[in-house]
């Protein structure tokens, strides 16, 4: 079915979600602001992505579409798009009034900019009580780093991610796919989630802080433990080494995790090395890791008597493994059909287009269906009619240039 973003905010199709009648107002640009908001949005929130004349950065990202970000589009699902220059008194005057029907403002600007725009929390807080004021920044808003702008990989390298995900005694390496952004934008919105489950207790909004320091070190809370009386300098990794992880075979690659006394004995099985399985010197995954130098060679010989889909299709439900394969094969991924995570949609600029349709599953409010993302201030009048502009107010900030 066919999803097209034309549908105004009080007419989703589809089932009500969790979230469902709560008004969202998401100022942020990137990822993790954004996306949380998304979040939302996939639970039934009605999410207005509110924008600066030159646009959210996202949209200028290289992209193979020629009329849209990639980006963009993949993070900013089922959202209104309204144009506001926020500089202008006149667009100023008009977020307010969407601030005093909304629940939640979403942003990422450095500590000091909502202040000298004139949306801080304390300000806001004034006109709607029962506002959720979520702040999105890199470092938090105190500290020495506190007005540092603050990127995915940026944290990644500060905070000892990209050392451990480097070869031991290699460099440093990046892992991609903007975890550090994704896992804060989980954070955005299962803390605004938790200050809307408190409101309905106390009739109050409050602030909700993210950053991308803390999401990366929440990300390694198992490797932040330093036990009293241990150095500085020592193992904080918990990989298994060697037997889990990523092997070459006849053709493509294949993972393996063998962490279980079970799986070990019945990758040894299956990959013809019973001997490994009964000797002491590897039963267990610390014995494992330690003497990987010994296990590995013998595992990759074997392995390169199959293909890494006919091994895939081998080991089966025995061994946990799976062949590596392109993102494109999602699509077509016959688990990933069955769970209907993809569904079809229609964008004005980009046409139709198949994508992401919701990351959480609801029993009985599984939440309206999906739509694409705005296009730059495309429900901007009906959004602003909505909040009690007038034809002239709207004729005025359409000519000033603050709104489109």
């Amino acid at each position: 079915m066919s999803k097209s973003s034309e549908h105004p905010p009080s007419k989703r199709s589809g089932s009500p979600g969790p979230l469902s009648g709560i008004r969202v107002l998401d100022l942020s640009a990137y990822i993790a602001g954004p996306y949380g908001c998304t979040l939302l949005a996939d639970q039934g929130a009605d999410v207005v992505k509110i924008e600066a004349p030159s646009g959210d950065n996202l949209r200028k990202y290289p992209s193979t579409l020629e009329e849209e970000s990639r980006a963009f589009i993949g993070l900013n699902r089922s959202k209104l798009g309204l144009v506001l220059d926020l500089k202008a008194p006149e667009g100023l005057s008009a977020l307010l009034r969407l601030v005093r029907k909304a629940d939640v403002l979403v942003h990422n600007f450095r500590p000091g900019a909502s202040e000298r725009l004139g949306i801080d929390y304390e300000l806001l807080q004034q006109i709607n009580p029962r506002l959720i004021y979520c702040a999105v920044s890199g470092f938090g808003e105190t500290g020495p780093l506190k007005n540092k702008a603050g990127f995915d990989q940026l944290l990644q390298v500060m905070t000892g991610m990209c050392t451990m995900q480097g070869k031991r005694e290699g460099k440093p390496e990046l892992i991609y796919g903007s975890v550090v952004d994704y896992y804060a934008a989980a954070l955005v919105a299962g803390g605004v989630s938790s200050a809307l489950y408190e409101r309905e207790r106390s009739g109050l909004g409050q602030m909700v802080s993210i950053s991308l320091l803390r999401s990366a070190m929440a990300m390694q809370s198992a490797r932040l433990v330093w036990a009293e009386g241990e150095p500085k300098d020592i193992g904080r990794d918990f990989r298994s080494g060697g037997v889990s992880g990523i092997h070459p075979t006849r053709e493509g690659y294949l993972y393996l995790s063998a962490n279980t006394d079970n799986f070990w004995a019945a990758l040894c099985t299956k990959v013809n090395l019973p001997d490994l399985a009964g000797n002491e010197r590897y039963n267990t995954v610390r014995k494992r890791a330690a003497h990987a130098s010994e296990i590995v060679p013998r595992l990759h010989e074997e392995l390169r008597a199959r293909s890494a889909l006919e091994w895939e299709e081998f080991l089966g439900d025995e061994v946990p493994c799976a062949a590596a394969k392109p993102v494109e094969d999602l699509f077509e991924n016959p688990q990933v059909l069955a769970e209907d995570v993809v569904t079809d949609f229609d964008h004005p600029l980009v046409g139709h287009y198949r994508g992401l349709s919701r990351a959480i599953k609801f029993s009985r409010t599984p939440g309206p269906d999906s739509f694409a993302a705005p296009t730059m201030g495309q429900h901007s009048e009906a959004i602003l009619k909505d909040a009690g502009c007038t034809k002239e107010e709207l004729r005025k900030l359409h000519k000033k240039g603050i709104k489109r």
